[in-house]
């Protein structure tokens, strides 16, 4: 597993969050390796009011779907186009280059530190 960055947080459904404003969302690199190769994402959008703990989207990888939670309530306020154009950042740089959107939050829902997220994966 990759190492996960402590400044971030993170949900049971293997969401993470960046503060700031606005806050960025992606997946954990547990949740892309879990998934394999990502083929296709469908994302909300742009000034889409989102709730936190529902679901916003899905991940389509050679394996499965999966739904995204959306770890925030706040509207949409940017998606990323490149993720969407090549899923395969997903995989590659899930916190980096493959963020999936960006929310200017009103609140937040249940995040968890790195090490409390390390020790639900783990689990």
């Amino acid at each position: 597993m990759t190492a996960l960055p402590a400044h971030l947080h993170y949900t049971l459904e293997h969401e993470w969050l960046e503060d700031g404003s606005p806050a960025t969302v992606g997946i954990t690199s547990t949740a892309a390796e879990a998934l394999g190769d990502i083929v296709y994402l469908e994302l909300p959008a742009v000034g889409e009011q989102i709730a936190a703990g529902a679901v916003v989207g899905e991940i389509e990888s050679t394996k499965s779907v999966s739904e995204l939670f959306s770890p925030v309530s706040g509207t949409v306020v940017e998606v990323n186009q490149d993720a969407v154009d090549d899923p395969s950042l997903v995989n590659s740089d899930p916190f980096g280059r493959g963020w999936l959107l960006k929310v200017d939050v009103a609140s937040t829902g249940p995040l968890l530190t790195a090490e409390e997220y390390e020790a639900h994966a783990a689990g």
